[in-house]
């Protein structure tokens, strides 16, 4: 508009008829331009305006060129003499520009791919991989709750006259108990670290008492005791998550998230068999060299929290916290206000609101189906062997697919990996309702394994590109709510379903319908993508004040 009224203005900025030496110096353009291999050099994105109605020049060179120029892009401007900004309507000259908005973003997106995909070749670095390795300790306390604890604490619970059905039923409500505590302190807590220099002592204070509980379940002698210490442990390991999760943003890049979240589940995965198959070999070959079972499991707690601190020694002497708010007045009452704040935003950013309800819905069948695993395997009649072997197998096909799923970011939208993940899940809800042996439930393991780390990893990155980089761990905290408060509810209703009914497949149905759930807001979320007028988010920023 500026050029248009220049012209109105400025007798200077008016244009007439050609000159001889304009007409000259075109034609010489035209011949080179004519010529194939100058059309094949030409590397950059191009586009190019035709007016429908130029009465000044004949469009049919300019389409010939068009349909030679491999990166060109022919528009044809409707309703459009040859001067686009004098000859035409404010109707055409919005679109104009637009299509030039869309251009621009095309290119941008292509460049921004390149970049992706150079990044995603680099190797970890330093500062990567030691953010990698909590991963690989803290698995090793998921694969013994998942499987060593379940069995050991059934043993224990039917050996003091308690049924195989209120059990897992007691399991599932200390599991519940553990959630709704780390629920309620997570985003209180996750506001207070996002103060300048809180993140890393508050990571530290939760992971030691996630070590030192996991230690002390060797000391208990009834169930009742032991499920105390569990949830001690469980409230100890989930908290330390929260503030782990939210390093994310201060150890790597937007463009290495995916690849990142998913090599630290990957490595998780693998790297827990190293205690859990020492784990394995005490609990059911010990008494062959003459270790107890008791003494054998004593061993095995003691292992898994060893190895649990030592490898996270090199993250907490490495971290530095980049994103922060700095410290103003009272901490804690501050970090309350700007909590208050943050859950008012989410009223406002859809975006993020949306996929917090679809995370709720379909982690809740994942961490259930995670926790709950080995103890439904029980009920339908697996053996102990059995159950440890095919959910070792499940962390070794693990670990290749979900670094498998973090390349595949580089060609396919993290969004729709997550829907095929969380249809994956559905599926094996519906199929672990046939379960009746030993090589069904190994099958059902596999499939797990493939999808298990890849719907973890991938909602963890897509959150963390979603969120303000200064308040990470206040939005993790509210993200552990969602996530954690989901395994609340999942548990919970199978607990409650299994007595009502007394049978586990029970709980499963409801599973199986929370997925469903899932996925359909899910699908809400991502069409968040694009605008009412059709234009991706990168134009929101566009308005026809701007034009």
């Amino acid at each position: 508009m500026y050029i248009y009224n220049m012209r109105l203005r400025n007798i200077n900025y008016q244009t007439y008829g050609g000159t001889y030496a304009w007409v000259k110096a075109g034609f010489k353009v035209i011949r080179k331009l004519r010529k194939r291999k100058n059309i094949n050099s030409i590397k950059i994105p191009l586009i190019i305006f035709e007016a429908e109605k130029d009465d000044m020049v004949d469009n049919c060179g300019i389409e010939k060129f068009a349909k030679k120029a491999k990166t060109a892009q022919l528009v044809r401007m409707k309703d459009s003499k040859h001067e686009i900004l004098l000859n035409a309507g404010e109707a055409v000259r919005d679109s104009y520009y637009r299509q030039i908005f869309l251009f621009l973003n095309h290119v941008y997106t292509a460049q921004e791919r390149m970049n992706e995909e150079t990044n995603m070749k680099q190797k970890l670095t330093k500062l990567e991989k030691y953010w990698v390795l909590y991963d690989v300790g803290n698995s090793a306390f998921t694969l013994l709750v998942s499987t060593i604890i379940p069995i050991y604490f059934k043993n224990m619970a039917q050996n003091m006259g308690v049924s195989a059905s209120d059990s897992t039923a007691y399991l599932s409500y200390a599991i519940s108990i553990s959630t709704i505590i780390v629920a309620i302190l997570g985003p209180i807590l996750g506001a207070v670290a996002d103060n300048k220099n809180h993140k890393k002592p508050l990571f530290t204070f939760f992971m030691m008492i996630g070590v030192l509980g996991c230690a002390a379940l060797s000391i208990p002698k009834t169930w009742l005791m032991f499920l105390i210490i569990f949830v001690i442990a469980k409230v100890g390991f989930s908290g330390s998550l929260i503030f782990y999760d939210s390093m994310m943003v201060d150890v790597t890049t937007d463009e290495r998230m995916d690849e990142v979240s998913s090599h630290g589940y990957a490595w998780g995965y693998i790297g827990s068999c190293v205690p859990f198959v020492i784990s394995l070999l005490l609990v059911l070959g010990g008494d062959k060299v003459g270790i107890s079972t008791p003494a054998a499991m004593t061993a095995a707690f003691f292992l898994n929290a060893a190895w649990w601190g030592l490898v996270t020694i090199p993250l907490l002497k490495n971290y530095e916290q980049k994103y922060y708010v700095e410290n103003q007045g009272s901490m804690v009452k501050e970090s309350f206000a700007r909590l208050g704040r943050s859950v008012a935003e989410l009223k406002d950013n859809k975006k993020v609101a949306l996929f917090l309800l679809a995370f709720f819905f379909y982690i809740d069948g994942v961490y259930t189906i995670i926790e709950m695993a080995t103890s439904y395997g029980k009920d339908v009649g697996i053996s102990d062997a059995n159950l440890l072997l095919a959910l070792l197998l499940t962390q070794v096909v693990a670990f290749p697919c979900a670094i498998l799923f973090g390349k595949m970011t580089q060609k396919f939208e993290t969004g729709k990996l997550i829907s095929v993940c969380i249809i994956a899940y559905f599926a094996v809800a519906v199929y672990a309702l046939q379960l009746d042996a030993a090589w069904k439930f190994w099958m059902m393991a596999t499939f797990v394994g493939v999808f298990q780390g890849a719907i973890q990893a991938l909602s963890r990155s897509y959150y963390a590109k979603i969120i303000p980089k200064e308040k990470s761990s206040e939005y993790f905290g509210i993200f552990d709510i969602f996530g954690k408060g989901a395994s609340f509810m999942g548990t919970m209703l199978m607990g409650i379903s299994t007595q009502i009914f007394d049978t586990s497949k029970a709980g499963v149905v409801v599973i199986a319908a929370m997925f469903v759930v899932g996925f359909v807001f899910f699908q809400v979320q991502r069409r968040t993508e694009e605008d009412q007028n059709g234009l991706p988010s990168f134009y929101r920023r566009f308005t026809k004040e701007d034009i």
